[in-house]
């Protein structure tokens, strides 16, 4: 993820975190929310928890690469944006005028099927 935009990242790491959070250690879960989702730093989460900056960055960091090796190998975040392009894409065919041709719509529901 490196070379990623700031909110990019935030975005990702908030959408894997809300699918995979309870997976989460209770600290990575308490550091990753603080941090992502209510915008602390590093050092007032130190200060809140009473340890080093770098402890709160390596739970964090420790949090980030766990979220990425659960979406690695289970692929719910991967699953669920494919799904997102085929219904946006359904949705598009249904609006079009005239109507596109029906091949292509059983096609993205079969597709749509084979996702898992």
């Amino acid at each position: 993820m490196t070379g990623e935009e700031p909110l990019s990242k935030t975005n990702r790491i908030n959408m894997l975190f809300d699918i995979y959070g309870q997976l989460l250690t209770d600290k990575q879960r308490t550091f990753l929310g603080l941090y992502f989702h209510d915008d602390y730093s590093l050092g007032e989460i130190a200060a809140e928890f009473e340890i080093s900056r770098q402890a709160v960055y390596e739970h964090i960091k420790r949090a980030e690469t766990a979220l990425e090796e659960y979406e690695t190998k289970l692929r719910l975040v991967a699953k669920h944006e494919e799904r997102r392009r085929f219904a946006d894409r359904i949705e598009a065919i249904f609006s079009s005028e005239p109507p596109a041709e029906m091949d292509e719509l059983k096609e993205i529901v079969r597709k749509l099927y084979n996702i898992d």
